[in-house]
């Protein structure tokens, strides 16, 4: 590979060097080298981009000595990611059951439930900035507002990747794309409308008000109603009329599609069989809505050429 010349072509040639890594990994990876490289240029003002780049080669390294570190890191990331390895079941019941000692199934239940918070503020915060830019737009200070705005969105796509990341377990961007130089504020605003990622990141947070709302109904009213039928047995010994060694309110009535009758035993422990299974079964539901989400987040929020 040859001496790059220009820091536009020593990060073409690192783009190139960690061609089908993970999008995230080659937008931290562009991220920090552009940022150290323009650094170094600014230190010394007097020097050439090529000049610097002959001597920054050999210190922070070339193109693809830094695709190679970063993959090896990369390495440490993903094993970072994954949750504690757990005994492998073979069967169907093992594998039903042993969804509750897998930390990525708890991980993914919390996100649904704090989906509806920044599902909300997520879906505020865009429409009222898009509302607010398309207002301003008539006025001085609109253009520095419409460049604030989507400066924030991407900072809260990043906060949202770590979130992701956290609880779900996706690998996501740590830094953020960098900014374009040389150019003027009206092209980095022609850049930010042009850029689809702008727009999937846009879509993205409008789309976790419905996605919120979902998730929290799901998790809310499963978990309420498996814990609920769990604890059938224990409502029933704070009632009245002692019947078969069960407390019975007459009141209350049940129908397994036989007819409607108190509840007696039998029912009882099918209400707490049920009731454990639906836990399970809402285990298995989140972890598979926690993947979805990732693969979602991944897609929306980190650009396919990282900029």
């Amino acid at each position: 590979m040859s001496t790059p010349h220009s820091i536009v072509e020593y990060l073409s040639q690192l783009r190139a060097a960690l061609r089908g890594a993970d999008p995230a990994l080659i937008q931290d990876a562009l991220y920090d080298a552009e940022e150290h490289l323009r650094a170094e240029l600014a230190d010394q003002p007097g020097r050439d981009e090529a000049t610097m780049l002959e001597q920054v080669v050999g210190s922070y390294g070339a193109p693809d000595e830094v695709a190679e570190i970063y993959r090896d890191q990369e390495v440490t990331i993903q094993r970072a990611l994954r949750p504690p390895p757990v005994p492998r079941r073979r069967s169907l019941i093992g594998r039903f059951f042993g969804v509750a000692v897998d930390a990525r199934t708890y991980g993914a239940l919390f996100y649904m439930v704090l989906a509806l918070a920044t599902g909300i503020f997520y879906f505020t915060w865009t429409v009222t900035g898009l509302a607010l830019s398309a207002g301003l737009s008539v006025l001085i200070i609109g253009l520095p507002f419409i460049v604030l705005f989507f400066g924030s969105v991407r900072v809260l796509s990043l906060v949202e990747g770590r979130i992701v990341e956290a609880m779900l377990g996706v690998r996501m961007p740590r830094r953020p794309v960098y900014p374009t130089q040389g150019t003027t504020l009206m092209q980095r605003i022609g850049r930010m409308f042009s850029d689809v990622h702008t727009w999937t990141t846009l879509c993205y947070m409008w789309l976790m008000l419905p996605l919120g709302v979902a998730y929290f109904t799901l998790a809310v009213t499963l978990l309420g109603v498996a814990v609920g039928l769990i604890a059938f047995p224990l409502a029933l010994l704070f009632r009245h009329d002692w019947l078969g060694g069960l407390y019975v309110d007459h009141r209350v009535m049940i129908d397994w599609g036989f007819g409607s009758h108190p509840p007696g035993l039998g029912d009882v422990l099918a209400a707490s069989v049920v009731g454990v299974l639906l836990l399970f079964a809402t285990l298995h539901l989140a972890r598979g809505i926690g993947r979805l989400h990732g693969y979602l987040a991944k897609h929306m929020l980190v650009p396919r050429a990282a900029d």
